[in-house]
């Protein structure tokens, strides 16, 4: 992987680079609340993968994974393994410093958009 992607302020410049892209390309108008919506879709689409990358990491979906590939393994007549091994369960391969990274993303987004919605509605 690219090692700027693991810099924090790095990657917050670009989603700012990006919620602005986002916001001259399909805001209807030039005002302040279409770039706070622009902001949430960024923060959105970084919650929902933070989500999915923490049930992964938690390790909720090795069993099930583990007790479909027995199932199938079964069907076809193949001889399984008894043993779970590491490169096999889907949890090992998020790292704890891609969760971090996304968490700090969300929510200094967040804060901003708060900051941004508490100026709008002065």
């Amino acid at each position: 992987m690219l090692p700027f992607i693991y810099n924090k302020w790095i990657v917050l410049l670009l989603n700012f680079f990006f919620s602005f892209l986002l916001f001259i390309v399909f805001a209807p108008t030039s005002n302040l609340l279409h770039y706070i919506n622009a902001l949430f879709y960024v923060a959105l689409a970084y919650l929902i993968v933070w989500l999915i990358s923490f049930i992964i990491k938690g390790r909720f979906l090795d069993g099930i994974i583990h007790g479909f590939s027995r199932v199938g393994k079964r069907l076809l007549n193949d001889e399984f393994e008894s043993e779970w091994s590491d490169e096999r369960k889907l949890s090992t391969k998020i790292s704890s410093r891609f969760l971090n990274l996304v968490l700090f993303q969300i929510l200094v987004l967040l804060f901003i958009m708060s900051g941004l919605l508490f100026i709008y509605y002065m």
